[in-house]
């Protein structure tokens, strides 16, 4: 199972993303596809989240069990904290210390 958020991401790419996920609530995307499904899928979205935000949580061989994906402007990034996913989020105005 893959979840997007989409926000402010043009029309046009939500009808593309509703052709292969359930617009649950507003700009929430869930459903079951393909790895190859899902990575395009990504690729669209992120390709259009110039001045919107995307995030992508998919299943993963991982402690947590998912992953995430971001595209966009955002406040929030996940970052690597010894194998598990943080947030790190900053302040408008504000950059982000390197997560890496």
């Amino acid at each position: 199972m893959i979840v997007i958020s989409a926000t402010a991401v043009p029309d046009h790419l939500r009808g593309a993303v509703t052709r292969w996920l359930l617009e649950v609530t507003p700009e929430l995307y869930v459903g079951t596809v393909s790895a190859k499904v899902r990575d395009e899928l990504w690729a669209a979205v992120s390709a259009c989240a110039d001045e919107g935000l995307a995030v992508l949580a998919h299943p993963a061989d991982n402690e947590q069990g998912f992953q995430l994906r971001t595209a966009g402007t955002r406040r929030r990034t996940p970052i690597d904290f010894d194998g598990l996913t943080l947030i790190a989020f900053r302040r408008e105005g504000q950059e982000l210390a390197n997560p890496a």
